[in-house]
């Protein structure tokens, strides 16, 4: 995975998990969704992250 790509997921992630932390004082509810939204988000950025390691060994040099 890219330097750049890898900056982004890490970047809204933690900007998603910030705003869920800020989102327990008003909302139950939107804070546990935010979480869940932040949660996947590290997760898919671990599927981008192998299929693209997957793909690169497959490739023959």
């Amino acid at each position: 995975m890219s330097k750049g790509l890898s900056l982004w997921f890490a970047a809204s992630s933690i900007i998603i998990l910030a705003v869920a932390a800020i989102a327990i004082s008003h909302s139950g509810w939107i804070a546990l969704i935010l979480s869940v939204l932040g949660v996947f988000n590290i997760g898919y950025g671990f599927v981008i992250k192998s299929k693209r390691r997957k793909s690169s060994i497959e490739q023959p040099n």
